[in-house]
Order: structure tokens, then C-alpha cells, then sequence
């Protein structure tokens, strides 16, 4: 039987919960997903009057949240999610209230593929809007990672990513113009790996 917070908040990344209890966001609001996978995190936005929009490389996935959003909105745009790079994504600037980039940016493979992902998600938040990420670091791990060039580390959980780390962080939250909306945090799982949160949102520009 599915546990009733479950089946309100499917398994949405429990930061992205945090930040929904909050109350940073709103009915009503446009939603994008990058790399949204089967839709874990859209049960909540789906289910609450939110205009949800995602996209993914792989073809099953996306058509996993489609039959899900058509399951909770009988009649939703399937074409609103969508298969894609984050690099080519089909929308124009400053479109979403929301931009979830959640365990996306840490497959770049390197420091220039990085870069055009996170400037190609940033875009496409609105001002005043916010983009959330939940990315690989060397936070509380950097003795325990390898080098392998590019900014690929080898971690670990015998894996490899595209690691950032805190300096890197918060020169990006700098040169974007953004705001940070609360520190980063960090999440270090048994010396395998560590995850940091990062949220920001676009300036409007009456804060200038």
C-alpha cells in the first residue's frame, strides 16, 4: 500500500521536499525538469496546478512521464516533456519559475561541456525565478578523490564525474548575476561520494 505523503510527493529528492516546505513555490507556477527521468520529482507539481515541463536523453524515460502525467491529468501535452540534451532543449529565455537540475550536471565531460549545460539551464529561469541543482563536489571528500583530467575525479564508489567544489560555486552563483537563496549544503555519503545543494534565484533587477 502506498504510504500517503508517497503517493502526494512520489520520491522526490528530499531537498527539493525541503525547499517546497518552504513555501518557495506556488500553484500555478511553470515548471522544468532537466534530465527528469521517469518524473520522481513531479508528482507534487503535477498533482498541484503547476505548469510541468521536462526533458531527458533517454526516449523510456520520457515516455515513463508522460504515462505518469497522463495518469494524474488525463488529456496533459505529452510533447511537454520532451527528449533532449540539456545543451539543445527546445525552449527561449527566461520561461520557468523553476529549474530543477537535479544529479545532471556532474555527467559533463568537462569543465567547457559543464559550463554550456549550467548557462543553457540558467537561461531559460525567469527573473525572480529559481533554479535548483543537486550536483557532485569535493566537499568533505578531496583527500579521497582522484584526478583523471578534464575535471573528471574518480570517486570512490568506483565512479567518475565532473566534480565542482565550493570557490567554484559561488564564482558561478557571482557571474550569473544570481542570488544565493540559502548556503549551499552538502551531503557526505559513508566517504563515497558528496552531494551539494544549490539554490539560487535570477535577480529581477529592481535589486540592482
Amino acid at each position: 500500500m502506498t504510504h500517503p505523503l508517497q503517493a502526494q510527493f512520489g520520491n522526490i529528492d528530499i531537498y527539493l521536499f525541503d525547499q517546497i516546505l518552504k513555501g518557495r513555490f506556488h500553484n500555478g507556477q511553470r515548471v522544468l525538469d532537466l534530465g527528469c527521468g521517469g518524473g520522481r520529482n513531479l508528482v507534487y507539481f503535477l498533482q498541484n496546478g503547476f505548469d510541468v515541463y521536462g526533458i531527458d536523453q533517454d526516449p523510456e524515460a520520457v515516455e515513463r512521464v508522460r504515462e505518469m502525467a497522463l495518469k494524474i491529468h488525463p488529456g496533459y501535452d505529452p510533447q511537454r516533456f520532451t527528449v533532449s540534451t540539456l545543451e539543445s532543449m527546445p525552449f527561449v529565455r527566461e520561461e520557468f519559475d523553476l529549474v530543477i537540475a537535479n544529479a545532471i550536471l556532474h555527467f559533463a565531460a568537462d569543465a567547457g561541456q559543464f559550463e554550456a549545460m549550467l548557462h543553457a539551464a540558467w537561461k531559460v529561469v525567469k527573473p525572480g525565478g529559481m533554479f535548483f541543482a543537486r550536483l557532485a563536489s569535493n566537499i568533505g571528500i578531496a583527500h579521497r578523490i582522484q584526478h583523471v583530467g578534464n575535471g573528471m575525479f574518480q570517486l570512490p564508489d568506483g565512479t567518475e564525474r565532473y566534480l565542482v567544489d565550493q570557490r567554484m560555486i559561488l564564482n558561478y552563483t557571482r557571474d550569473l548575476d544570481g542570488d544565493l537563496i540559502e548556503p549551499i549544503k552538502t551531503t557526505i555519503v559513508q566517504d563515497l561520494r558528496s552531494m551539494t545543494t544549490w539554490v539560487m534565484k535570477k535577480k529581477t533587477g529592481e535589486e540592482e
